[in-house]
């Protein structure tokens, strides 16, 4: 399986805007530049699509792992935060912190916790990223 994005970048690094478009075309011509990255700029920026995309895998993971165990959650709703910080003169992606609130039917703490675990660890996204991956994770009803 292979997935393509596309970005084109304008102008100079502070001042220059680009546009990032995906094969799906969720994202056609999605604007970002230094002010949406650095700043409150209108556009996306590579951290929050990362995010978002560190989010949406784990969520998806939990749900296949799950359903192997015989579990069928009614909800999964995961917030990812990334940090990024500018250290020795180079900007570097330093933590993802996983909040995770799920609705799942007839599980116990303990068999959640070593699944939701399990997901944080395995999905796609948690293993491409080279950076420290924290979570907080409860059952709700």
């Amino acid at each position: 399986m292979k997935r393509t994005a596309t970005a084109i970048w304008n102008g100079s690094g502070k001042t220059g805007k680009g546009y990032l478009s995906t094969q799906t075309g969720t994202l056609n011509n999605t604007q970002y530049s230094f002010t949406s990255r650095f700043e409150q700029g209108i556009g996306t920026n590579p951290e929050e699509l990362i995010a978002a995309a560190h989010a949406g895998c784990f969520n998806m993971a939990l749900s296949f792992m799950l359903g192997a165990e015989g579990f069928e959650p009614k909800n999964i709703e995961t917030k990812a935060t990334l940090t990024m910080e500018n250290t020795n003169n180079a900007w570097s992606v330093t933590s993802i912190h996983l909040d995770v609130k799920a609705n799942i039917p007839e599980i116990n703490k303990e068999t959640f916790n070593t699944i939701v675990n399990n997901a944080k660890a395995n999905c796609p996204v948690s293993r491409l990223l080279n950076t420290n991956i924290s979570m907080n994770a409860e059952l709700v009803s």
